[in-house]
């Protein structure tokens, strides 16, 4: 059995697809927030899953707070932390710590458009694909060994909000398939890449939504 500690800062929408998926072999140690008005802890709470708020605004400086962090998510002996929305960027420290063990999905097709705005950057640059990137998280911002991703057609007359709907969509399919695969030991870094074991082309990390 893997556990896994949750971080989020909103509703969690990603962290409700990972509960909802049922994963075999993996137990929900604990959903975390910096926010004590993070919606997704009610969610969370409301099915008997352990949660955690540790509200940044506390703490003197990004350090004191990542290592605040890390000492709750290491009680829960977490062996996967996902981030579902958590709106920290976090300390070189903190990612050495979970390096290889920490998982983020962004929306964008990375190494595209990280930060923020990724639909309505897209949109204007004119592309016709959009999506999600699975990875797991490094010290440097949005980047890092990809597990999967996920692709949507651009459609005339999208907006950054229809576009971001449907990217969200493929999020909660997206997400969950990578943290089954990392439950089931499938994933594996090697040089900067990530190798799967045994291995079909549709589980080899990539989906592409049909045009509404």
């Amino acid at each position: 059995m893997k556990n896994i500690v949750i971080l989020i800062s909103g509703r969690g929408s990603n962290m409700q697809a990972i509960v909802e998926a049922g994963i075999p072999g993996a137990h929900i140690a604990a959903v975390m927030s910096n926010r004590p008005d993070a919606a997704g802890l009610a969610w969370a709470a409301e099915r008997g899953i352990h949660t955690v708020v540790l509200d940044h605004k506390g703490f003197a400086s990004r350090e004191a707070f990542d290592a605040a962090l890390a000492e709750r998510i290491d009680a829960c002996n977490a062996d996967l932390v996902v981030l579902a929305g958590f709106m920290r960027i976090l300390t070189p420290a903190f990612t050495r710590h979970y390096e290889g063990r920490m998982l983020n999905v962004h929306p964008s097709l990375l190494p595209a458009f990280t930060g923020l705005d990724t639909h309505q950057r897209a949109l204007d640059a004119g592309c016709l694909l959009a999506g999600c990137t699975v990875h797991f998280v490094t010290a440097e911002l949005d980047h890092g060994p990809i597990v999967a991703q996920g692709a949507v057609a651009i459609l005339p007359g999208d907006s950054a909000q229809t576009l971001a709907e449907r990217t969200l969509a493929i999020e909660h399919r997206l997400y969950p398939a990578a943290v089954r695969d990392f439950v089931a030991g499938k994933l594996e870094i090697r040089a900067g890449r990530v190798l799967r074991q045994h291995a079909s082309p549709q589980q080899a990390g990539t989906l592409l939504a049909p045009q509404p």
